[in-house]
C-alpha cells in the first residue's frame, strides 16, 4: 500500500498587539515623573455646584498626595493588565484604556489644582468642553459619512469655516439665528459639492482636492472678511444668537443637568443627529447602500446601486452636517466672524473620525474627548496653576496625537475610501 503523505498544518501566530500596551506605559511613566520631579501638596477643591439646580452640593476637597498615589498604582496596575492581555493575544477590553484615560485626567487636574488659590469649577470645565467639542462632532459626524461612502473629507476644515462666514452673513441680513443656521448649510453644501464634483466625476486624488480648497476656503474668507465684513460690520457681521433652552427637570440634575440640558439649539440638534446617523447608518437601507458603496463599491453596482451617485448625494449631506458645526462659531460663541475663526478645528475633527474607528458614536466621544482637552487651559488659567501657558496651548495637540498613534490600536477604514471607481 502507498502511504498518503499529509499535507503540513500551517499554524498562523497572532502578532502581539504592543500599541496599547506601550502608550499606558509611556503615559504613566511620564506621568509618574511629573509627580515625583514637581510634587504639588494640599488639597484639590472641586466645585460641583454652580448654583442653577434645586440640589446644592458642597465643594469635595480631595488631599493631593493621596490621590496621586492611588490613581498612579491603578494606571500601572492597568498597564500591566494591558501587557498581560498582549502577550496572552487576547482583547484588553474597550473599558481599559477609558478608565485609564479617565484615571489620568483625574489625576493631572488633581494635581495641577493642589494648592491652587481657586476651586475647580467642574460644571463649567465640562460645559466648556461641550461647547469647544460641539464643532468637532458635527465635523466627524460629516467625516463618517464621507469615509463611509468612499471619499476622504479632507476639507472638513473649509467646510467648517465657510459654514461660520455664511451663518454670520446670513443671520445678520436675516435677523434671526435659524437664517444664519441655513446659510452655514449652504456654506458647508458648497465646499462639499466641489470636492464631491472634483473627486468622484473628475476623479482628483482626493485628498489633494481637500487640501487645496481647504487653502481656498481660507483665502477666500479672509479676502471677504477684509473687504466687505470689517467696513460693514453692523450690517453683514453683527448676527443674532441662540439663546439657551432650559429643559425642565433634566436641567436640575446636579452637575450633568446645566452641562447637557441648559444648552443651545445647536446643541440640541447634536443630540439628535449622532443616533439618528448612527441608527441609519446600521440599521436602515440608506445606510447599507452607503457603507456598500464605500467597502464594495464594485459588489454594489452589480446589485443595481449607483456608486458614483449615492457617493455624491452623501458627501453633500457630509457638508451639510459639517455646515452645522460651523455655525456654533459665529451663532453660538461669539456674534462675529473672524478671520480662520476655526483654527483647525477640521483637522481635529478628521482626527476623532479615525479615533472613533468611523463610527458615528465613537467619533462624537473623541470630539468630546478633544473638546475637553482644549477647554482644560480655560480652567487651569482660572485657578491660578503652575503649567505653563504654551503648554496649555499645546495640550489639545498632544492629547490628539497621544489618542490617534497609541490609543486606536490595529484599524482598517472602509475598504474603498478614497479610491474613485469607474464603471466598467
Amino acid at each position: 500500500m502507498t502511504a498518503i503523505a499529509e499535507a503540513p498544518v500551517t499554524t498562523v501566530v497572532t502578532p502581539i498587539a504592543k500599541k496599547l500596551p506601550i502608550s499606558l506605559t509611556v503615559v504613566t511613566v511620564l506621568l509618574g515623573a511629573l509627580f515625583l520631579l514637581a510634587p504639588r501638596h494640599g488639597t484639590a477643591v472641586f466645585r460641583l455646584d454652580d448654583g442653577t439646580t434645586w440640589v446644592k452640593i458642597p465643594a469635595q476637597s480631595v488631599p493631593a498626595d493621596i490621590v496621586l498615589v492611588l490613581a498612579f498604582i491603578a494606571m500601572a496596575l492597568l498597564t500591566i493588565w494591558a501587557w498581560i492581555a498582549a502577550v496572552r493575544r487576547v482583547s484588553a477590553g474597550a473599558w481599559t484604556p477609558i478608565v485609564f484615560a479617565v484615571l489620568a485626567v483625574f489625576a493631572f487636574v488633581t494635581w495641577a489644582a493642589a494648592g491652587a488659590n481657586g476651586q475647580v469649577p467642574v460644571v463649567s470645565m465640562l460645559y466648556g468642553a461641550i461647547s469647544l467639542a460641539v464643532p468637532l462632532a458635527f465635523g466627524a459626524l460629516g467625516g463618517v459619512i464621507g469615509e463611509r461612502a468612499g471619499v476622504v473629507n479632507v476639507a472638513i476644515e473649509g467646510q467648517l469655516l465657510l459654514g461660520a462666514f455664511l451663518g454670520a452673513v446670513f443671520g445678520t441680513l436675516g435677523h434671526s439665528p435659524l437664517i444664519g443656521l441655513i446659510g452655514a448649510v449652504i456654506g458647508g453644501v458648497l465646499v462639499a459639492f466641489v470636492l464631491a464634483a472634483f473627486a468622484i466625476k473628475y476623479l482628483v486624488e482626493q485628498v489633494i482636492v481637500g487640501v487645496v480648497l481647504n487653502v481656498l476656503v481660507s483665502g477666500l474668507t479672509t479676502f471677504l472678511f477684509t473687504i466687505l465684513l470689517v467696513p460693514n460690520a453692523n450690517t453683514l457681521n453683527n448676527t443674532p444668537q441662540f439663546g439657551k433652552i432650559k429643559i425642565p427637570l433634566l436641567s436640575e440634575i446636579p452637575v450633568i443637568g446645566p452641562v447637557l440640558f441648559n444648552q443651545n439649539l445647536i446643541v440640541y440638534l447634536l443630540y439628535i443627529a449622532v443616533p439618528v446617523v448612527a441608527f441609519g447608518l446600521y440599521r436602515t437601507r440608506w445606510g447599507l447602500r452607503l457603507r456598500a458603496v464605500g467597502e464594495y463599491p464594485r459588489a454594489a453596482d452589480t446589485v443595481g446601486i449607483k456608486v458614483n451617485p449615492t457617493r455624491f448625494w452623501n458627501v453633500l449631506l457630509a457638508g451639510a452636517l459639517a455646515g452645522i458645526g460651523g455655525a456654533y462659531f459665529t451663532l453660538v460663541s461669539v456674534p462675529q466672524f473672524n478671520r480662520d475663526m476655526t483654527n483647525g478645528a477640521g483637522f481635529i475633527a478628521l482626527a476623532a473620525v479615525i479615533f472613533g474607528r468611523w463610527d458615528p458614536v465613537r467619533a462624537t466621544l473623541a470630539a468630546l474627548l478633544f473638546g475637553f482637552a482644549t477647554n482644560l487651559q480655560n480652567t487651569f488659567s482660572a485657578i491660578g496653576t503652575p503649567v505653563p501657558g504654551e503648554f496649555l496651548l499645546m495640550l489639545p495637540y498632544v492629547v490628539t496625537l497621544i489618542a490617534v498613534v497609541g490609543f486606536v490600536g490595529q484599524i482598517r477604514g472602509p475598504a474603498a475610501s478614497g479610491k474613485p471607481y469607474i464603471k466598467a
